[in-house]
């Protein structure tokens, strides 16, 4: 991947990674000019604590899971995959621009008073 990374994104200079990535990655990523840093955890941590450099992928991550098509992989087409997500993200983006949202099923529906509930 770093090498796709570097050879469609010349400007990309450095590159975070979790603890998981071998010195293999850093190696390859140094040949193409790319500083990988790994991100670890404090060994004293017990729990979840979000870390600032990974917490911007996860928060991503987050959003893109409100869009009902993304939170499975059901395209088999990477390219159908990749519209999904920008269709996401400019959902996103559009909704922080004009303030707009609209219901979710995290949501409280509103009570109306006009509106009785027959049971």
């Amino acid at each position: 991947m770093v090498e796709q990374v570097a050879g469609r994104h010349p400007q990309v200079a450095v590159a975070w990674v979790d603890s998981g990535y071998k010195q293999s990655v850093i190696d390859t990523g140094a040949a193409f000019g790319i500083e990988v840093q790994v991100v670890t955890k404090d060994p004293q941590q017990r729990g979840f604590v979000p870390q600032r450099k990974r917490w911007a992928v996860e928060r991503t991550f987050g959003w893109l899971m409100l869009h009902r098509r993304l939170v499975r992989d059901y395209e088999t087409n990477p390219q159908r995959s990749r519209a999904m997500i920008h269709w996401a993200m400019i959902d996103n983006m559009t909704r922080r621009l004009t303030g707009e949202s609209t219901l979710s099923w995290r949501d409280d529906i509103p009570k109306d008073p006009d509106i009785t509930r027959h049971e």
